[in-house]
């Protein structure tokens, strides 16, 4: 009998690891830009550096919260990007590289309109426009409330601080 109710004490005290699993489905630019051809969809691209405190603060918290993940994956392409990678990223007929004058790969230059700070998000439309980079730090709730800013289509007619006392307010609890 103790046998059994250990197991069950060990299943129960599992559950929240196993609910924990849920990750975003992250991408190359490459491979978000390939998709959005076939599939229009916005794309959210993680621009950061591999000794940025902050960006795995915000990986291991932000972007492990499940209504993060779930709004992400699906609303948008999710794209991880080291802004110091020397890979060569080609989308479409342009070729991004590392820039070693800026020590920082061209792409990251492009998205984050030269002001180089991480972590930082980069929202673009389906077309793979530009809508807002977005840089800091965030903690879930309010990246959930900029998420679904941008991927519900509000930011086209709706202020940010309207939307987040309003709208977000009545919807997202």
């Amino acid at each position: 009998m103790k046998q059994w109710s250990v197991v069950v004490l060990l299943l129960l005290g599992a559950g929240p690891v196993f609910s924990q699993n849920k990750k975003i489905n992250w991408m190359t630019l490459e491979e978000a830009f390939a998709k959005t051809q076939a599939e229009p969809r916005k794309i959210l691209i993680d621009v950061y550096t591999d000794w940025c405190g902050w960006c795995k603060v915000m990986d291991q918290k932000t972007f492990t919260n499940e209504k993060v993940v779930d709004y992400v994956n699906r609303n948008y392409y999710a794209v991880k990007f080291n802004a110091e990678s020397r890979k060569d990223v080609k989308l479409g007929d342009k070729v991004y590289r590392f820039d070693a004058a800026n020590r920082a790969h061209g792409a990251a230059i492009a998205l984050l309109e030269g002001k180089m700070s991480y972590p930082s998000i980069v929202y673009l439309d389906e077309k793979f426009n530009m809508i807002q980079p977005v840089p800091g730090y965030m903690e879930a709730r309010p990246f959930h409330q900029v998420i679904t800013f941008i991927g519900g289509n509000h930011y086209k007619n709706e202020p940010f601080e309207a939307f987040k006392t309003g709208t977000y307010a009545k919807t997202y609890k």
